[in-house]
């Protein structure tokens, strides 16, 4: 089948049939939740996602599937348009996919992806549990991951698990990646583009509030380095601080910031956000001693982009942004800011309407949870724009409800997992077929 093909949606699943996957689902829904704590409990941030990794290995090995680990081609991402900067803190931890294959391909074929690196937990004594021992209270699991999105990442087992303990399989290839470097460069992801495996459709349920993704926003991280004059606090007057000068820079930047969100009503997806351009200062780190007037600062930024917005032309106007206003300033016209670029460089997309896989969907969501199927815009980065973008097929970004990702006390809602992971078996069946196992 043609990727860019639009064929008739697969009938929807049967009342009967229904009811077994989600009685099935049920079923092992204790312990798709033991598994997930499992998966929380890895601390897995930037860099240290190997164990993670590892149990993700195993769980799919476990599970009769066709194995493949391998680690990131720099050069090859380097050289891909959806390819983001290789910083020194790019993670070496090894991708892992799972293939299922049936006896008789029938039907369309599926990625079911997620990603296992999480972001850091901040100051644990501001947690009510420590963000790495995952509790659950009044429904919610509670942990660094939990929500964003190991939830999900076990989803995409244990819906198919849930096909398994009623005697059936998917009837095409299912492709099971559990990727890294989705909270900084997207990298993981286009990777599994990269190593050669594609699909009729995507499936990733990050943290959606049962909701489906119809837009994101590019992203671009990036560093202003700047350097001023150390002396000491009793001459401050002759010396020149940086941390003062990065501010000045700062204020720079929000002047890009708001020039970019005037120019929302020429993005219809997002022209009824009130402000769909965020720019985040995430750190500032800078100076050597209290009585000692600054020489260095640098300021850690994230900046997003409209979908279609074209990341080089975005990162020259930042460049040209900190330059322009370095030339205004009296110190920094002598002494300009650096600018580098150091993580996410990735466009957005837009989920058009009218996909087989959407309306799939839409049905397996009505099964699962009795309502229709809501969509909307996102601000944040996704991996499903490697699909979207360079696969060229359905991305379909569809999880759980969650409450403070990214945040203390990040938690997801186990009864709304359930649901999810319900309408993902329901979509499978569909969307794949079915055979006995």
């Amino acid at each position: 089948m043609s990727r860019n093909a639009s064929p008739a949606s697969p009938a929807p699943v049967d009342s009967d049939l229904q009811e077994k996957i989600l009685r099935a689902v049920a079923d092992g829904f204790e312990e798709q939740v033991a598994f997930t704590r499992e998966l929380v409990r890895k601390p897995s941030l930037r860099g240290e996602e190997h164990t993670a990794q590892d149990l993700m290995f195993r769980a799919m090995r476990e599970r009769g599937l066709g194995m493949d680990r391998f680690h990131m081609d720099h050069e090859a991402i380097a050289a891909h348009p959806g390819g983001s900067e290789i910083a020194p803190e790019h993670s070496d931890a090894p991708i892992v996919v799972g293939t299922h294959h049936p006896r008789d391909e029938r039907g369309r074929s599926l990625i079911l992806q997620g990603h296992v690196d999480v972001v850091p937990p901040g100051p644990a004594d501001m947690w009510a549990s420590p963000p790495f021992d995952p509790q659950i209270r009044d429904g919610w699991m509670y942990g660094r991951g939990s929500a964003d999105m190991k939830a999900g990442v076990a989803a995409n087992l244990f819906c198919l698990d849930a096909l398994q303990r009623i005697g059936m399989q998917p009837a095409a290839t299912v492709h099971v990646e559990s990727v890294v470097e989705e909270e900084s460069t997207g990298n993981g992801a286009l990777m599994t583009h990269l190593r050669g495996y594609r699909a009729d459709a995507a499936l990733i349920p990050e943290p959606e509030d049962e909701m489906l993704v119809r837009a994101n926003v590019g992203v671009v991280w990036f560093t202003v380095e700047v350097r001023g004059v150390a002396v000491h606090v009793r001459e401050m007057g002759a010396g020149a601080n940086a941390i003062d000068a990065a501010y000045r820079v700062i204020g720079a930047l929000r002047g890009l910031e708001e020039n970019w969100n005037a120019q929302k009503d020429d993005h219809p997806h997002l022209c009824d956000e009130a402000h769909p351009i965020n720019f985040n200062v995430g750190k500032i780190e800078g100076g050597d001693w209290a009585s000692s007037v600054p020489s260095w600062c640098r300021v850690h930024g994230r900046i997003s982009l409209y979908p279609g917005m074209d990341k080089h032309m975005a990162m020259r106007a930042i460049e040209d942004c900190v330059l322009k206003y370095s030339r205004e300033d009296a110190f920094l016209a002598n002494n300009p800011p650096r600018v580098v670029f150091n993580g996410f460089t990735t466009q957005g997309f837009v989920l058009e309407e009218g996909s087989a896989a959407e309306a799939a969907l839409v049905q397996a969501h009505l099964g699962a949870t009795g309502k229709a199927l809501k969509s909307f815009v996102t601000l944040g980065y996704l991996d499903a724009r490697v699909h979207a973008l360079y696969d060229e097929i359905p991305a379909l970004c569809y999880g759980p409800i969650g409450r403070n990702i990214h945040g203390v006390d990040e938690c997801v809602d186990l009864a709304s997992v359930q649901r999810i992971t319900a309408a993902m078996a329901l979509f499978v069946a569909q969307w794949c077929g079915l055979e006995r196992a």
